[in-house]
């Protein structure tokens, strides 16, 4: 996701809506708590991954034992997004003094907010960010916008949850496209160094994931012969520019993306994933909202979904029970059972109020894409916006969801 309301920018995309195997970095095997760090107990995956460092602390450790995709599975499942804050763009009075993530309607990021994700039962935290608003002509991210993603950071580490940051949505400036590969590239190389090199000292409870849903604006479709390397090349620029940086950053867990962390795309386009330098500390990541029209298409007539379905006329034809999982059983193919842990890092579905009688499908859509993620290895990380809890005091807001989410997820 990347703007205010669920059901916008590039979330329509074929089967890129399809779900993301959430690779997770497991306690057991990445590390315990602040400053510590763990090895994975991996099989031997082409690229491997890492968790999640910890509230401005040292790991002194530098573990770079591969992870394996189940002990990355039982540490940061399940996950959930701190999603329209610090990644939300304001196009106007670039860059910034002040914090702009307040923007799109949610409050200024307290800890209360990760105090209530972890009783709820969450054991990791996606932090959408974006960057760019705060960069200067040179590409120079302003100290203060550093310095309070790490605050926020800090607040779900002390929490005791599994951190992700990436560089998400941010303009729309990374395109799958040669014309723009060489300046993305760049960019990418600068703002990685930047960040990795502000985070070098935390230990393997955060982890940085490169981009998010990069494919072509306007494009919804499997990738070309052209646009598939170049989306490849920002997944190898990512791990160059943190595994440069050194420290932690040498054998921090990283996660890459599928193109438009589409699951199908993953095995046709991502099956290689990056040359690093650590063994076995890559994650791959891909997204679901399958079937669109039901999940975050609140312009739809579709509020029915599944097997529970009665009005056929409210239902999808497709991306049923059966679909969802295949599509998890893509990405243990591919991915889990060569020693690759996943990361469903986005999904979700949300009720639309013209169809009051949505909800029950909903929760039977959570239960079942979530369970079904969990149970083919996928680690599942939950869009939300502020629907699930209260931003402001970390109460639950749909209780019912969350404990059906939570009890999935096992």
């Amino acid at each position: 996701m990347g703007f205010p309301t669920k059901a916008t920018r590039g979330k329509i995309s074929f089967t890129r809506l399809s779900l993301a195997f959430a690779g997770a970095l497991l306690l057991a095997g990445c590390g315990g708590g602040d400053g510590s760090s763990g090895s994975g107990g991996g099989t031997g995956a082409t690229t491997g991954t890492g968790g999640a460092g910890g509230t401005g602390s040292t790991d002194t450790s530098g573990s770079s034992s591969p992870l394996s995709p189940a002990t990355v599975l039982a540490a940061m499942t399940p996950g959930i997004n701190l999603g329209n804050t610090l990644e939300a763009v304001n196009s106007n009075g670039q860059p910034f003094t002040t914090s702009q993530e307040t923007f799109w309607g949610n409050p200024v990021v307290n800890q209360a907010i990760f105090d209530g994700y972890k009783a709820a039962g969450f054991k990791s935290v996606r932090i959408p960010v974006s960057w760019t608003e705060y960069a200067d002509a040179q590409g120079n991210i302003a100290p203060f916008w550093m310095a309070r993603v790490k605050q926020v950071v800090d607040m779900a580490r002390k929490s005791g949850l599994y951190v992700i940051i990436n560089i998400h949505w941010d303009g729309g400036w990374i395109q799958a496209k040669p014309d723009v590969q060489a300046a993305v590239n760049a960019k990418l190389t600068n703002f990685w160094t930047q960040i990795a090199t502000a985070f070098q000292s935390y230990d393997d409870h955060l982890l940085f994931a490169g981009t998010n849903e990069i494919g072509v604006n306007g494009e919804f479709g499997p990738p070309t012969a052209t646009e598939c390397p170049v989306q490849n090349s920002y997944n190898q620029t990512f791990v160059n520019a943190v595994r440069a940086t050194g420290g932690n950053n040498a054998t921090r867990p990283l996660v890459v993306q599928a193109y438009e962390t589409n699951i199908d795309s993953s095995v046709s386009c991502n099956a290689t994933l990056p040359t690093d330098k650590a063994a076995g500390r890559l994650i791959m990541e891909v997204h679901y909202y399958d079937p669109y029209d039901f999940t975050i298409n609140d312009k739809s007539n579709i509020w029915q979904w599944g097997s529970i379905a009665t009005d056929p006329t409210a239902t999808e034809t497709w991306a049923n029970e059966a679909y969802t999982d295949g599509q998890f059983q893509k990405m243990k193919a591919n991915f889990i059972d060569k020693g690759v842990p996943v990361i469903m890092g986005e999904y979700g579905a949300y009720d639309k109020p013209a169809y009051p009688g949505m909800d029950k499908y909903r929760l039977y859509w959570i239960k079942y894409v979530t369970h079904s993620a969990y149970t083919h290895g996928v680690v599942p990380m939950y869009w939300d916006t502020g629907d699930f809890l209260d931003r402001t005091t970390g109460a639950q807001k749909d209780p019912t969801a969350i404990s059906t989410l939570v009890n999935a997820a096992q």
